[in-house]
């Protein structure tokens, strides 16, 4: 959902604090939907399950285009970025569903990312209790619904992350 009535700078945006972070998407605000206890009880476990090797940023602007940022729930790197607003395509960007997410808008952060350079997109529905990861063939993007999620040499499945108790279906 869009906010702003009118347009703002990137670097207005940039000096702004939004709680929760919003996506700027050519000089309109764009909400996220978090802050629900299902996507925080999600977001904390695919934190801790990741390896410890990797550089893991919840909640982190990323500068998709000189003129679109977007803040993935997870955003995971091989090495720390040096930069305070990051521009490096991340490894991995991991989305949280809500229950007002809609996936054609939750595609077009996924194109974002895809197009920005990131290697491995991975999509999580608390509610279907369900893990989606993004394949690219031969240059088309397609959400694929799957029993787990492999970064390298690790492995998520849906117990993993659904496994205990707090999650309501």
């Amino acid at each position: 959902m869009s906010i702003s009535k009118g347009l703002i700078g990137v670097d207005e945006y940039l000096a702004s604090n939004y709680r929760p972070d919003m996506d700027y998407v050519d000089g309109v605000l764009e909400e996220r939907n978090v802050g629900e206890k299902d996507h925080s009880i999600v977001q904390r476990k695919l934190i801790r399950l990741l390896p410890e090797s990797l550089a893991v940023f919840p909640e982190v602007r990323i500068q998709i285009s000189p003129s679109k940022f977007r803040v993935p729930d997870i955003a995971v790197y091989e090495t720390e970025p040096d930069e305070q607003v990051f521009r490096t395509p991340p490894l991995l960007v991991i989305e949280i569903l809500s229950p007002e997410d809609r996936m054609n808008r939750m595609m077009n952060r996924v194109h974002d990312y895809h197009r920005m350079g990131t290697e491995h997109i991975w999509i999580v529905d608390p509610h279907e209790k369900r893990l989606y990861e993004i394949r690219d063939t031969d240059g088309s993007i397609t959400l694929a619904e799957s029993s787990q999620l492999t970064l390298g040499n690790f492995t998520i499945i849906p117990q993993d992350v659904f496994g205990q108790t707090g999650l309501r279906r």
